[in-house]
């Protein structure tokens, strides 16, 4: 008999999965003054001692409604796993539209809309501006492996404009290519960008493609390019090659709406 998950469960588990940790005093603070940014909870070690920065963190929080927990210095590390640079600030922001990649596969089990799968996008501004495109544009999730990516941290925050707290990001725990072959299996398209492709990103008229953004001086890793199903080109003129994958990601995010 094939085990099911409680409703109350999985609304528990929905919650934890959208749940973004945020640590250092600048850090916090840079985060929480972006209106989108949603207080779950505020971490502070025990020990701190009382400087500025903390009593506008703190009150944030307050204004916020938010719960304020203190902690050892050893709890507050385990919290934000990063002891060296959390300076005994941690604080849980809320990003509802945040899930992992099960969680959105049982949500939406039949290809609904386009994804981004960002393979080794290195630079926090471009991530930023990614995530900004797709969340103003026509992406239903950006699935940002644990490794290999630029992580999520104040320059992205900042670079995204605070859009982050409101996309669609679909954070993975297993490789790239895992992910996109569990997609595949669900019946997504995966598509890559080539510009030697005789198909152009205008001619892909169907939703519920993946399309794959590389390294921004590497390109697509060559595991993840043997998973595309076909291959897409922008076109360009006066000899221009290639687009910054920022550029890129937000051709592809309006391209129904142009």
């Amino acid at each position: 008999m094939q085990r099911r998950d409680s409703e109350a469960y999985l609304a528990k588990k929905q919650f934890f999965d959208s749940l973004l940790t945020v640590y250092g005093r600048k850090p916090v603070l840079e985060a929480l003054q972006v209106s989108d940014a949603k207080i779950h909870r505020l971490h502070l070690a025990d020990s701190n001692k009382s400087a500025p920065i903390l009593s506008e963190i703190i009150a944030i929080a307050e204004a916020q409604g938010a719960e304020i927990l203190y902690h050892s210095r050893a709890a507050l590390s385990r919290i934000s796993k990063n002891s060296k640079q959390d300076q005994g600030v941690a604080v849980d922001l809320l990003c509802p539209r945040f899930s992992t990649l099960d969680g959105f596969l049982q949500k939406s089990p039949k290809p609904t809309g386009d994804l981004l799968a960002l393979d080794g996008i290195t630079n926090p501004q471009n991530l930023g501006m990614i995530i900004r495109s797709a969340c103003a544009g026509n992406i239903n999730g950006i699935l940002l492996p644990s490794k290999g990516n630029a992580q999520i941290d104040p320059l992205v925050i900042k670079a995204s404009a605070g859009t982050l707290f409101r996309a669609p990001i679909i954070r993975l725990n297993t490789s790239l290519a895992k992910a996109l072959q569990d997609l595949k299996n669900a019946g997504y398209q995966i598509t890559g960008l080539s510009s030697h492709s005789r198909d152009t990103l205008s001619q892909c008229e169907t939703s519920g493609n993946v399309f794959v953004l590389g390294n921004e001086t590497h390109g697509v890793s060559n595991e993840v390019d043997q998973l595309c199903h076909k291959r897409v080109r922008i076109p360009m003129n006066n000899g221009v090659e290639s687009l910054n994958v920022a550029v890129t990601a937000a051709l592809i995010a309006f391209r129904h709406s142009l």
